[in-house]
């Protein structure tokens, strides 16, 4: 696996999108994604850059290894 570096939020959309997610949908206070009855929340559009820590969080919430 690649190293893990910082990631602009567009490009995780990409990404899971890739991996089989649904959305971005609306929702309370932040746009989450789905897969199955997997949900995950991704960051705000005012958040430019998802630090490698962050970026972690959502891998392990959407099981992705």
């Amino acid at each position: 696996m690649p190293p893990i570096k910082p990631i602009k939020r567009k490009e995780l959309i990409h990404y899971l999108k890739k991996a089989g997610f649904e959305g971005p949908y609306s929702g309370g206070k932040h746009q989450f994604m789905q897969k199955g009855n997997l949900t995950i929340r991704i960051p705000n559009p005012h958040v430019p850059d998802i630090n490698k820590s962050f970026l972690m969080k959502i891998l392990k919430q959407a099981e992705i290894s």
